[in-house]
């Protein structure tokens, strides 16, 4: 097919299309079915869809006073419609250039500028289109004609991250979005499997950064998002076992063990980091294998109780030096009462040849 005949067919699609939307939209319609409609049905569905979300994506304020600015100060420098200045054109000689009038003119800085405007502007046109798309996408599920978007949009959101914790918070929020994703598929549709995947897949991800990075800081504050995301995420998980079959039943519970390997393992790290033994040097799919604390040490700076003695009540231990028995200090031991003699009974004369001990009065 030559390039008219393709330009001439592409012409003919798109006037079409634009037949069908104003069809759609309540204009005029053409009693005339085309070949074109089968091939412009899924176009034209995507269409109608666009018109029925409510967008309630807005400009930047801060954006609009600049590029209004912009434009202003571009008017008043280069002028509008009657008022606008001829600007230089040089050819690449460096000679003047002859316009289609037959003037000749300058290529200047201004035209330069004015290029770079129009370039500004189109960039930001092509932004506000794309940041609608996402905005519209938001709510799509697997199936859906603005999934691809949406799926794009977290990749984006992923390349701008700046550190590992950003992408690993990043990855958790996509994997309560795919649980989200799995509620309102259902678990009688084929796709409820696929976003279970894909849920479970963002969680490793997730918790494997997360992981790594308090490793790597020493540091068991950043297994807070990790216990936070496990909290809010283990009620939803249980609730897709009310309306599932024993297949994907089966698969729920793959998503919900896993979630208790990823307790398990954030609770083994934080007390590894909290003992200062870290990890072993070797990771999984959710992140370094923590080592186990020494059998009685505890957290740095907190006293590690004895275990209490038998011998003694108060529970402190005591050394063998302290366990062995002491002679008693004559100067320090306490003296017995002086018997005091009745007046029936001689005082008892104490026979020296015993072993007992002798106390010796004022001695």
């Amino acid at each position: 097919m030559s390039a008219v005949s393709w330009k001439t067919f592409y012409r003919q699609r798109a006037e079409r299309f634009a037949q069908l939307l104003d069809e759609a939209n309540g204009g005029r319609r053409h009693h005339v079915r085309s070949r074109l409609d089968d091939d412009l049905a899924q176009p034209l569905a995507i269409g109608e869809r666009l018109r029925d979300v409510q967008s309630t994506v807005e400009v930047d304020p801060d954006f609009r006073a600049g590029l209004r600015a912009m434009l202003v100060a571009t008017a008043e420098r280069e002028g509008i419609g009657a008022t606008a200045t001829d600007d230089a054109i040089v050819d690449g000689g460096g000679q003047p250039a002859t316009r289609r009038t037959g003037q000749p003119a300058f290529r200047g800085p201004r035209t330069r500028a004015r290029a770079r405007g129009a370039v500004v502007i189109g960039v930001a046109v092509g932004a506000i289109a794309v940041s609608g798309m996402s905005a519209a996408s938001e709510n799509a599920v697997p199936g859906d004609a603005l999934y691809g978007m949406k799926r794009h949009t977290e990749r984006a959101q992923l390349a701008l991250a700046s550190s590992d914790l950003s992408r690993g918070q990043l990855f958790l929020d996509f994997a309560r979005t795919r649980l989200a994703e799995a509620v309102a598929v259902g678990g009688q549709n084929f796709g409820f499997s696929a976003v279970l995947e894909d849920m479970d897949a963002d969680t490793r991800q997730g918790v494997k950064l997360l992981t790594s990075a308090a490793v790597q800081r020493q540091d068991p504050s950043a297994l807070d998002a990790v216990d936070t995301f496990l909290h809010e995420q283990r009620p939803q998980v249980a609730r897709l076992f009310e309306d599932t079959t024993r297949a994907t039943r089966s698969r729920a519970n793959e998503s919900l063990k896993l979630l208790d390997d990823v307790q398990t393992r954030s609770e083994s790290l934080r007390a590894a980091l909290i003992c200062r033994v870290g990890a072993i040097g070797r990771a999984d799919s959710i992140g370094p294998l923590p080592r186990t604390c020494p059998s009685g040490r505890g957290p740095v700076g907190t006293p590690v109780e004895p275990p209490p003695s038998a011998a003694e009540g108060d529970g402190g231990s005591r050394t063998p030096e302290e366990e062995a028995p002491r002679a008693p200090d004559r100067s320090t031991a306490p003296r017995p009462p002086a018997a005091t003699p009745s007046p029936e009974q001689p005082p008892a004369v104490r026979d020296r040849s015993t072993t007992e001990p002798v106390h010796r009065v004022g001695g």
